[in-house]
């Protein structure tokens, strides 16, 4: 088992079944009480927002957990390690990341002065290509790209499993793109207010209902219009650790065009790419991943997908979800990414009640 415990995933119908065959008997109860202590001990969905677990460690001291002393070579080794990491390394990609950050709020911002036209599309690409650039090297970024023919085209939909805030800065370091995403304070809120003035980005409150539905029309408009930047969604709505895809919002798959998934897998023997918004802001975040040995990731584009004819919204974006599990080799899970800061919602609860339910109705057990 991978984790801290060994589950067993036979199916609920089959695990009553081997303890009786027909009537409820109370033995029901056991099969629900070690599912729940499962679930308390270690269940599939909060274990994905923290850091992923490595298997070997690489000499920083955020993955797993914190540095013990295990032997005085291998102190020395990783002190060595730090020196390098904090006193050479960082400098540097200080002054580049502030270069680049100041370059894209300034050029952005001036760009955005220029009526529309041909020339300020054009310029708005340059800035936000060459910045991105210089901040991928700030991060001592290594990005290897996959099936280019893929690319996504202008007037389409480019949707990506969500790890960081610099998936944007790794997707656009080889292309430009009209994002969609939630506003934010801080820096991050900064470079969100400057970048729309040059580019048509959308960014919305994710609380506000008029703001949910404006977003849907805008992104139908945008679509539309096949001269325009492809769009650049993350269904999941939140950053995941690395190591699964959760559940996609079906509204990116009904503004209807052509999807173009992508799927993004960071190697965390060099550092550890995931955001826990909840714990750290953007500042902080920034200073960890700058004082890492680098952000190593394989991007992978692969061919375009349409919703076939019968197919749902929530079908279609379970189809491009499991296509993005497979490619990046993540886990596919079911569950709504929104439980990072919410409550269970009481329809998932009683689903297994209802199932349960239907399991004794169809055996004969209640009339």
């Amino acid at each position: 088992s991978k984790g801290i415990i060994e589950r067993d995933e036979t199916p609920m119908e089959k695990e009553i079944a081997r303890l009786h065959r027909v009537d409820f008997e109370f033995s029901d109860i056991f099969y629900f009480c070690r599912k729940g202590f499962e679930a308390i001990v270690e269940d599939e969905v909060t274990q994905r927002f923290s850091s992923e677990e490595l298997v070997s460690w690489n000499l920083l001291t955020r993955t797993n957990v914190n540095f013990h002393y295990i032997s005085l070579r291998l102190t020395v080794v990783w002190v060595i390690g730090v020196i390098v990491r904090y006193c050479l390394l960082l400098p540097l990609r200080f002054t580049l990341a502030a270069i680049g950050i100041t370059s894209m709020i300034v050029g952005t911002t001036i760009v955005g002065q220029l009526p529309n036209s041909s020339v300020k599309n054009y310029l708005s690409e340059v800035v936000h290509l060459t910045c991105s650039r210089i901040l991928v090297r700030a991060l001592s970024g290594t990005i290897h790209y996959h099936n280019k023919e893929n690319k996504p085209q202008k007037g389409g939909i480019c949707v990506a499993n969500h790890t960081s805030p610099i998936d944007a800065i790794i997707l656009t370091n080889d292309g430009c793109y009209a994002m969609v995403g939630q506003v934010h304070g801080g820096l991050m809120g900064v470079i969100q207010r400057a970048t729309v003035k040059a580019c048509p980005h959308v960014w919305f409150e994710r609380s506000e209902m008029k703001d949910r539905h404006l977003v849907t029309k805008r992104l139908r408009e945008h679509v539309a219009d096949k001269s325009k930047l492809p769009i650049l969604i993350f269904p999941e709505g939140t950053c995941i650790n690395n190591t699964s895809v959760m559940m996609f919002k079906k509204g990116s798959f009904e503004i209807g065009g052509t999807i173009y998934p992508v799927a993004i897998k960071y190697d965390p023997q060099f550092g550890d790419a995931f955001w826990n918004s909840s714990k750290y802001n953007i500042v902080s975040y920034l200073l960890r991943i700058m004082t890492s040995w680098a952000i190593v990731c394989n991007v992978w584009y692969m061919p375009p997908m349409v919703r076939k004819e019968g197919e749902d919204a929530v079908q279609f974006a379970n189809r491009v979800k499991s296509a993005i599990a497979r490619q990046g080799g993540l886990t596919e899970l079911p569950w709504d990414g929104g439980l990072k800061r919410a409550k269970v919602k009481d329809t998932f609860k009683e689903e297994q009640q209802k199932n349960y339910s239907k399991m004794l109705v169809r055996n004969g057990s209640i009339g």
